[in-house]
């Protein structure tokens, strides 16, 4: 009962604990370090990145998978730039410590070249605000994600019980078995005590016959 009342304290506090923002990072991609953006988010990886897949989706962009990385070549991400790039998203677990929070690290590259350096500040302050504004998609998701789970727990309890209400109820068989069992041995103990009680007699009575 104490982990699921911390679990409900932490639900409901977690649309205020996060308020981590986007920054400039490095992350290792062609074989070499890159600048990049990142942001952190307190889910696992797993839920981010599908977040991410479906959010990206959802604005008309397809990924080719590459060692890791999803590749969106050719896109125009309004709200960055207008003009055609190649963005490049990679999700990892924060830390090792850290397995069920994650860092979400995007690239802005032109032919495979990265393009850090020559965005102007308006680019680099806008790609920064396009992923903060994935934080409350990223809640939501990870929120539905958490309610498919409990719904898959509320259906295993609710399995477990039905499973014990069936027990009960061959249990309650047996016991009016076992019941009618007992009393139907107290009635032959009656009747066979008095069947010995009978045959003693009968000794008695065979007894008596003898001859001095």
């Amino acid at each position: 009962m104490r982990k699921i009342a911390l679990f409900l304290t932490a639900l409901l506090m977690g649309g205020f604990v996060f308020s981590q923002q986007a920054y400039e990072s490095k992350v290792e991609y062609l074989k070499k370090a890159q600048e990049t953006f990142a942001i952190d988010f307190p889910y696992p990886p797993s839920v981010v990145e599908a977040a991410l897949v479906e959010k990206l989706e959802k604005m008309g962009f397809k990924a080719k998978e590459s060692k890791g990385f999803r590749v969106y070549k050719g896109a125009i991400i309004q709200s960055i730039s207008g003009e055609s790039l190649d963005y490049v998203f990679r999700v990892e677990k924060k830390s090792k410590r850290e397995k069920d929070e994650s860092v979400i690290f995007m690239m802005i590259n032109k032919a495979d070249a990265n393009m850090m350096g020559m965005l102007d500040s308006d680019v680099k302050t806008q790609a920064k605000t396009f992923l903060n504004d994935l934080s409350p998609f990223m809640e939501a998701y990870n929120l539905e994600v958490e309610i498919a789970k409990q719904v898959e727990e509320v259906a295993k309890a609710e399995k477990k019980l039905r499973k014990l209400e069936d027990d009960g109820s061959d249990l309650q068989k047996k016991l009016k078995k076992l019941e009618s069992d007992i009393e139907e041995n107290k009635r032959n103990q009656e009747s066979q005590s008095q069947e010995i009680e009978n045959q003693k007699q009968v000794l008695e009575a065979m007894k008596g016959k003898r001859k001095g």
